[in-house]
């Protein structure tokens, strides 16, 4: 396992549509386990492979919060099949350091994908999980929390991302 580097917005790969995963062989598994040490490394809750630089629909989630403990939940080409109810939640993102948002999400979530083992498998998730799950599948197709964020609030973020790029020479 190995932790990799995680893109932050405005980087381009953020923003494309992952490839579905072929199959999950030696390739993918690697990237799944390197996904979760980064995630870990990270103090993060999920990441998808996007956020690695990898434009494959890849998941990894550890949501451990106060009382809450979900295992750990690795995925290919994940897709919510059902969503009900509403839930408020104020989400931060490791490609937006900083930047947090309130965004309007499914409270509970089915969701369908294929295991590290390559098994097709149906999930049932509710609350935190719910949003985690779909802020992540989000990140698959390319969207961001900054999307949900108003224009105001987007264009401070940008104009302080690019100042500290300018001041890193990165622009």
């Amino acid at each position: 396992m190995a932790v990799r580097e995680i893109r932050t917005y405005p980087d381009d790969v953020l923003r494309v549509k992952a490839e579905p995963v072929e199959a999950v062989d030696a390739e993918v598994r690697q990237l799944m386990d390197d996904l979760v040490a980064t995630m870990h490394a990270s103090a993060g809750i999920g990441l998808a492979a996007p956020q690695v630089g990898v434009s494959k629909r890849v998941i990894v989630l550890h949501v451990k919060m106060d009382d809450l403990d979900h295992p750990l939940t690795v995925l290919a080409n994940p897709e919510i099949v059902e969503g009900s109810g509403e839930i408020e939640f104020e989400e931060g993102c490791l490609s937006l350091p900083g930047f947090n948002v309130w965004i309007d999400r499914f409270s509970h979530v089915k969701v369908k994908g294929t295991d590290r083992e390559g098994t097709e498998v149906e999930l049932e998730a509710d609350g935190l999980f719910a949003v985690a799950l779909q802020h992540e599948i989000d990140h698959l197709e390319g969207k961001l929390i900054i999307d949900s964020a108003s224009p105001i609030k987007r264009a401070f973020y940008s104009k302080s991302v690019k100042k500290q790029m300018a001041k890193a020479g990165q622009l």
